[in-house]
């Protein structure tokens, strides 16, 4: 595991520091919204290739570092390389996303740990050959899925608007249900560890569709998933830096999530950073929560919205993000200005 603690302000903001001007990265930061990205997507021939290729995913993940000398990189992946490892296939289809195949059941899902491990050895080169090509100064993020999220999508086969298949599989067979992600959440911590193991600095859970659920749903679906998860790997590997990303939870939500154990926590647009800054930074760093429509927007709007966050998190420990991923119609000199105005560099 490389910690770069004397290098890496983001580190060090996880490690209870604060830090000024914030450090700087942006979900879904390496995308469509790039021609460079666009480029390499037309040379690959489709998304899972890109994910799956090594070279292809350094190449990509370093785009966005190259381009705006962001203070961290994520490692171009997709949350869906679990359900994959699992034993359920799936496939990205242009303009409509990602397609599961049928869900073989609890107990039909892959448990041997060689077979994960081999699956996935493209995703933990790509993290190893990042590492060692970023710059110490920059910090490596691993991710995963959280398993309210992932049992979401590998229950309705593909994206939903209420996730209804999963919660019926949850309000009809408890038991099996809670199995499932007890299941997914050995999977994602063992995920999370071999990227630790890979290179990563850092990691994120991200629980996509949290904020569909009920205030007891939440607690037994997100937060007690997610504890275990974090437990695990924090036994297994006692130097790692775990952000959680409960998107669109309630603030009482996020309360809550402060049981995981995190070391930060992701805030989405809808939610106050003040509050967030004020509420949780006593336990946990806060990382957001600019909205991805004012970076399309640009201008005073954006300079506005920048301004406000920067205020709001004044002194606080604090990572600048968006509250969500960057939009494809994203114009890229927009994101150079956040950059260049969150570290003072006026135009």
């Amino acid at each position: 595991m490389s910690l770069n603690v004397k290098t890496s302000s983001m580190i060090s903001i996880l490690e209870g520091s604060s830090v000024s001007p914030p450090p700087l990265w942006l979900m879904r930061q390496a995308g469509r919204y790039l021609p460079e990205y666009q480029a390499t997507r037309r040379r690959a021939g489709s998304f899972w290739t890109m994910c799956m290729t090594p070279q292809l995913a350094v190449e990509v993940t370093l785009q966005p570092i190259t381009r705006f000398d962001l203070d961290a990189a994520i490692l171009f992946s997709d949350i869906l390389v679990v359900p994959f490892a699992l034993g359920q296939n799936v496939t990205f289809e242009d303009g409509i996303g990602p397609r599961l195949a049928s869900f073989p059941g609890v107990d039909g899902l892959e448990r041997n740990r060689d077979a994960w491990a081999k699956k996935l050895a493209p995703v933990y080169e790509a993290m190893a050959t990042t590492r060692a090509t970023l710059a110490p100064t920059k910090a490596m993020i691993g991710f995963a899925g959280a398993p309210w999220t992932l049992a979401a999508y590998m229950l309705e086969g593909q994206g939903s608007p209420d996730q209804r298949k999963a919660k019926l599989f949850g309000y009809r067979t408890p038991e099996e249900f809670a199995k499932l992600l007890d299941v997914l959440a050995e999977a994602v911590a063992w995920h999370l560890i071999q990227q630790i193991d890979a290179g990563a600095d850092v990691v994120q859970i991200f629980d996509s569709w949290a904020g569909g659920l009920t205030d007891a749903q939440f607690r037994a679906w997100s937060v007690e998933p997610t504890k275990r998860i974090v437990a695990m790997v924090k036994t297994e590997r006692p130097g790692a830096r775990i952000i959680g990303f409960p998107r669109a939870t309630s603030q009482e939500g996020y309360t809550a999530y402060l049981e995981t154990g995190v070391d930060a926590i992701g805030i989405d647009t809808a939610t106050s950073i003040g509050w967030a800054a004020k509420t949780l930074t006593p336990r946990v760093a806060v990382q957001g929560n600019l909205d991805p429509i004012a970076l399309i927007a640009g201008g005073d709007a954006l300079d506005r919205a920048v301004d406000t966050i920067l205020e709001q998190t004044k002194g606080a420990r604090f990572i600048f993000n968006l509250g969500h991923g960057v939009l494809p119609e994203t114009p890229p000199e927009n994101v150079a200005r956040v950059v260049a105005r969150l570290r003072g560099e006026r135009p």
